[in-house]
């Protein structure tokens, strides 16, 4: 059975059939082998394919910056204009890159009949040759040197994938959004709701906490006050995604021990009241909550990699993979002898990320990632 194609001359293809024909039929060749113009079709249709995928990746881009998260969420069939929107453009972006690839290898790419014999393990050094001219050959039968139209389109699709992804790296910035500190004072990465004089209150209940209801040994999930607004406190109420951003940034471990245990850090000599140390419930690894604690070392543990703080010194790393220690909040006691907050955290809490400031953490010996 001959593989060679008409008008091509058969140069890159095998002269005889490397094991006796099966009796299978005589290869039919495509439309886009004998008939030029229904190869130039082909090529244009794959072309058009990639440039759809371009266009669809613009339109991610403008949903992205047009279509508000959450205000339009009954918009199109109850799931939100911005969430159809993404999910659509993106997925036929990727959809029409892997079509018109697949029209490529069906339509244009080389369509003859192979047969790879079977060899050991370690191929020889003459098969090693023979396999990197075959990948050599491969390239030439795909027609990417000879079709710049399509391997351009390709190019220039793949390469355009990327803009959704450095659009999505958008929401690793100020939270929800880039809203003035009014509109959401714990907007942004390096912010929380902490503000002077806040009282720390029990997490799940809101009661706040006095610091003569604290043992030694204690350990008291808390939040800030304004998470559970009253016309008593008068804190604006949050909902959604802010109340959840707030929660989770502002969350808090409040720790009773003996006051001489305590090294305070530089300028740390005031941030506790009697032995109560409060520290951010975010492990600086990954973002996981911890409040595992053990009493005589003083140590919390992250559950989730191990991570382990000293909270007698600062919150300083003693094992694990964390980069730097939990963020302290500084402590006082207002006229009730309620705990309250003396500011917010003086530094970003959560995991290190890559615009953070070089900062001194006291005895680690490290600067902040």
């Amino acid at each position: 059975m001959s593989n060679e194609l008409p008008g091509h001359g058969g140069s890159n293809l095998p002269a005889e059939e490397p094991i006796p024909n099966p009796g299978l039929p005589e290869h039919t060749w495509r439309p886009t082998d004998i008939d030029e113009a229904a190869e130039k079709r082909a090529e244009r249709q794959i072309a058009a394919m990639y440039l759809l995928s371009m266009v669809c990746v613009v339109l991610f881009v403008i949903t992205y910056f047009v279509a508000d998260v959450g205000d339009n969420w009954n918009t199109i069939l109850g799931l939100g204009a911005s969430t159809v929107g993404l999910g659509v453009f993106l997925g036929l972006a990727l959809l029409l890159i892997g079509a018109g690839t697949i029209q490529w290898a069906r339509k244009l790419m080389s369509d003859v009949e192979m047969v790879e014999m079977r060899h050991p393990a370690r191929s020889s050094d003459e098969d090693r040759e023979a396999t990197l001219a075959a990948l050599s050959a491969g390239g030439e039968d795909s027609g990417i040197a000879r079709r710049p139209l399509v391997r351009n389109t390709l190019l220039a699709s793949l390469g355009l994938l990327g803009a959704p992804a450095v659009v999505l790296l958008r929401d690793l910035g100020p939270t929800p959004s880039q809203a003035a500190e009014a509109d959401y004072p714990g907007a942004g990465l390096e912010k929380t709701v902490w503000t002077p004089g806040m009282r720390v209150v029990r997490d799940v209940v809101g009661t706040p906490i006095k610091a003569s209801d604290l043992e030694i040994g204690d350990l008291v999930n808390a939040e800030p006050e304004a998470i559970f607004p009253t016309e008593e406190n008068g804190y604006p109420e949050l909902h959604g995604a802010e109340l959840l951003i707030a929660k989770s940034k502002a969350a808090v471990i409040v720790v009773r021990m003996e006051p001489e245990s305590i090294i305070p850090g530089e300028n740390r000599d005031n941030w506790s009241v009697d032995g109560i140390v409060c520290y951010s419930k975010i492990c600086t690894h990954v973002g996981c909550p911890i409040s595992l604690y053990e009493r005589t070392t003083h140590h919390v543990l992250c559950p989730c990699h191990q991570s382990t703080f000293d909270l007698a010194d600062s919150g300083r790393v003693v094992f694990g993979p964390a980069g730097r220690h939990l963020p302290q909040l500084p402590l006082a006691v207002d006229e009730e002898g309620y705990l309250v907050a003396q500011s917010d955290f003086t530094e970003p809490v959560g995991p290190t990320y890559w615009e953070r400031d070089h900062k001194d953490i006291g005895d680690q010996g490290e600067a902040d990632l």
